[in-house]
């Protein structure tokens, strides 16, 4: 296999397309798309996201200290879009959307996307100045999973999600499972069975 050599750059794809809803208390919620989104740390469970300073939820997040991160399905996808091409300054997005503000446990005025399958909430703990963008790193205080997604034995189908991920500039839908954590050394009957399970 022969290798061309790039200029550096964002190549890591795919990323999971979100939605990250802000608010300050008595203002309108605000909804933004973030691309660079992703988990650093499970005890405690912690999550970043990036967002560019002119954004306009960038404001809401520094001042506030908070923000969900609002899993997005093939339902959602239009919606997500446009929530990243609009700004807040400019338009109410969560009318626009047809979103409704959910409250959640641990959040002082930040809502999750009631339309929007899981939904994990944060509190900043760290911010990070990089350049074109500040890393936001926060800790998961409540996390939210439609009832829709359980199955009969209360565990979460990810499949019923059809949850989205970007891929430098387009959206794709995820495809068939192709393993689980740990299928390299599952003895077969193991095997066949989890792999059932995600069928």
């Amino acid at each position: 296999m022969a290798f061309v050599n790039l200029n550096p750059g964002t190549l890591l794809a795919p990323v999971p397309a979100v939605l990250v809803s802000c608010a300050r208390k008595g203002e309108k919620p605000n909804a933004v798309t973030i691309a660079w989104a992703g988990t650093v740390n499970s005890d405690p469970p912690m999550c970043s996201i990036s967002v560019r300073p002119e954004r306009y939820s960038h404001d809401i997040i520094e001042e506030t200290g908070e923000f969900v991160i609002n899993l997005c399905g093939e339902e959602n996808l239009k919606a997500t879009d446009w929530c990243g091409v609009k700004s807040g300054r400019d338009f109410d997005k969560f009318k626009e959307c047809g979103f409704t503000a959910l409250s959640v446990p641990g959040m002082e005025a930040a809502p999750a996307i009631a339309e929007c399958p899981i939904y994990l909430a944060c509190k900043v703990k760290k911010v990070e100045r990089l350049g074109s963008h500040d890393m936001y790193i926060g800790e998961i205080v409540s996390m939210g999973v439609s009832d829709k997604l359980l199955d009969e034995s209360g565990r979460i189908d990810y499949s019923k999600a059809k949850l989205v991920a970007y891929n430098h500039g387009a959206y794709y839908a995820l495809g068939d499972a192709l393993g689980f954590f740990g299928y390299s050394v599952a003895a077969p009957d193991v095997l066949e069975r989890r792999m059932a399970q995600l069928k």
